[in-house]
């Protein structure tokens, strides 16, 4: 049996909203399998993108504890963090958040900067990101020269061209028709199964839900359930 990748343990946060306090996570256990492919679901509110901003070292708990890669977050310093985040994790966002005036290459580059690799591995890293997802002739394209799906498609070869541990897809099909969502959703399965990638992947749609291994859903801040899955088969490449 694989080993816990992500292990969140009593964990709780909540905001200040006007005058009241609003609990997103209560108490929130849970422990997912390093090399898994999941998908969180859950009704609005649920704390499903403050447990995958939590997971990721975006935020941080207000009780309890959480570990990613045996490495407790708590016991990081904001700079300790950020490093972490850039060697650990890759993020891909429902609105791709590309930086329009630069390039794909140079998009999927910049996060690199905060590595130690050089500028030549920077490059190779890049190229081989933007090869695996089928965009190495649009490389020097702009985001408004592509579609969505190839923009996704870059924002997705940002994301692992530093080799992270963790994918943490936030509706990262929402933006898109269903053809270019089928191919970001064949591509993160390829990534988790050929890459063993543990993807954690936040959707509303059971049809995305469907290609994941593991489908956990979350209601008012606790763990619902989680229901193994059979993924759906991979297209012709």
């Amino acid at each position: 049996m694989s080993q816990a990748m992500i292990r969140v343990q009593a964990v709780t946060k909540s905001y200040r909203r006007g005058g009241e306090t609003l609990v997103v996570l209560d108490k929130l256990n849970l422990q997912m399998e390093e090399g898994r492919f999941y998908a969180l679901m859950g009704p609005s509110g649920s704390g499903k993108t403050t447990l995958l901003n939590l997971i990721g070292g975006l935020d941080q708990p207000d009780a309890g504890e959480l570990y990613v890669s045996g490495e407790n977050l708590s016991d990081l310093s904001k700079g300790e963090l950020a490093n972490w985040r850039a060697a650990n994790v890759g993020f891909v966002f429902q609105g791709f958040n590309l930086i329009p005036v630069l390039s794909a290459f140079e998009n999927v580059e910049l996060p690199l900067k905060l590595t130690p690799l050089s500028r030549k591995e920077r490059r190779e890293h890049a190229e081989h990101a933007l090869k695996l997802v089928g965009l190495e002739d649009r490389m020097h394209h702009r985001p408004k020269q592509l579609s969505g799906g190839q923009e996704q498609r870059v924002a997705i070869a940002r994301a692992v061209a530093s080799d992270p541990k963790v994918i943490l897809a936030d509706e990262p099909t929402g933006d898109l028709d269903r053809k270019s969502a089928e191919q970001v959703l064949e591509l993160l399965v390829r990534l988790n199964r050929e890459f063993k990638k543990t993807i954690l992947m936040v959707t509303h749609d059971p049809h995305a839900a469907a290609h994941a291994q593991s489908i956990v859903h979350l209601d008012k801040g606790q763990l619902g359930s989680i229901v193994d899955n059979q993924p759906m088969a991979l297209g012709p490449k």
